[in-house]
């Protein structure tokens, strides 16, 4: 069950230095929300202006978990750089043990909301960083928490465009029958798109678990771009 948000939210976020944080944060406090985020002393200098740095280890709950609060919402986005098939040591010491340290750390905290960037699945490659990314998925679910978790393959941005050259065979693949499935499940979303879904994600929380595959990242993004911001939606409800 779905509830549309008309107010300004509080969000913390774990991995809000990274490729997909730093644009998100910006978009979430121009859409009028309040930010905090997770970072080491070394790279808190990163975070955009006006966002809040809890110093801490997102491997470590209880270096931030007392600091979390008043957010309604968690944003997991830390993860192994360039993920590639011989990082699964990488995978397991990093991304699996990161999720766990901050469900513990959302429990704890009591937030509503729990938002999770995961990978798409099942694929033909990349089987250990899915294989993790399915214990994390797994991890929340056990963890009794209301969570969005979004389900990318690939996302087109700034030093990460080279799949652009494959999208005439996956436009070929989309139309096929046998491989249109494969082709919609493991499409290339841009960055643009990505922390659109992610934003949405955060404005419309659920109770319950959601999956927000390719498609309906797409779809969400739009749905973002339609929706004016969260100040507007405000005003227009008073």
């Amino acid at each position: 069950m779905l509830s549309k948000i008309r107010c300004t939210l509080q969000v913390f976020i774990s991995g809000g230095t990274g490729y997909i944080g730093e644009r998100l944060i910006r978009l979430l406090l121009k859409r009028g929300h309040s930010v905090s985020a997770l970072a080491r002393a070394a790279s808190a200098q990163r975070l955009p202006r006006g966002t809040p740095a809890v110093l801490g280890d997102a491997l470590d709950p209880s270096t931030f978990a007392d600091r979390i609060a008043p957010a309604d919402t968690f944003m997991h986005l830390v993860g192994v750089s360039h993920p590639a098939p011989w990082k699964e040591r990488e995978f397991r010491a990093v991304d699996l043990m990161s999720v766990k340290a901050s469900v513990t750390a959302a429990r704890a905290s009591a937030v509503k909301h729990f938002v999770y960037v995961s990978v798409a699945q099942p694929a033909p490659v990349m089987k250990s960083y899915i294989q993790v990314r399915a214990e994390c998925e797994a991890i929340i679910a056990d963890s009794g928490l209301n969570a969005s978790i979004l389900r990318p393959w690939y996302v087109l941005g700034p030093g990460h465009r080279w799949p652009v050259i494959l999208k005439p065979i996956y436009a070929l693949f989309e139309q096929l029958p046998s491989t249109r499935d494969s082709a919609t499940r493991l499409g290339l979303v841009t960055i643009d798109q990505m922390i659109a879904a992610l934003a949405w994600a955060v404005e419309t929380p659920v109770t319950g678990r959601r999956i927000i595959s390719v498609p309906q990242i797409r779809s969400a993004a739009l749905q973002l771009d339609r929706g004016g911001d969260a100040a507007d939606r405000a005003t227009a409800a008073r």
